[in-house]
């Protein structure tokens, strides 16, 4: 199983840019605020700074060109809306979207270890094993 999917990638990518946005990120599996404590078990222990650290990682060392890294600064970075990032590079907001998902899934790919194919995302079937 693949330790890392789209929606994690998404979910982070902001703290590529902005140190402070990972203070805004919830950590999954960890408990609310108002639970009682107990003693935490280092093998559940908060991987939120080791997958900020590795999305850095693929920000840097991943093969994206330079329209699917503007896509990916100006929507995760910036929090701009499709349209707004078509506009901006002149291009329908369904050529932004593309962009945006090919860089998503490429990172997402290059985290995992494995080869960027178009629609790596719907490679997750269960095989029954």
């Amino acid at each position: 199983m693949s330790g890392y999917n789209r929606a994690l990638v998404e979910h982070i990518l902001p703290a590529v840019w902005d140190a402070d946005a990972a203070y805004g990120i919830k950590q999954e599996t960890s408990p609310d605020a108002d639970m009682p404590k107990v003693k935490a078990n280092p093998k559940l222990a908060n991987t939120m700074y080791a997958h900020i650290a590795d999305i850095k990682q693929a920000w840097r060392r991943a093969e994206l060109t330079l329209i699917e890294r503007q896509s990916i600064v100006l929507r995760y970075g910036f929090d701009y809306g499709y349209e707004e990032i078509g506009t901006l590079r002149g291009v329908r907001k369904s050529a932004a979207q593309e962009a945006s998902d090919r860089a998503v899934g490429k990172l997402t790919a290059y985290l995992n270890g494995e080869k960027y194919i178009d629609g790596y995302d719907q490679l997750e079937v269960d095989t029954g094993v």
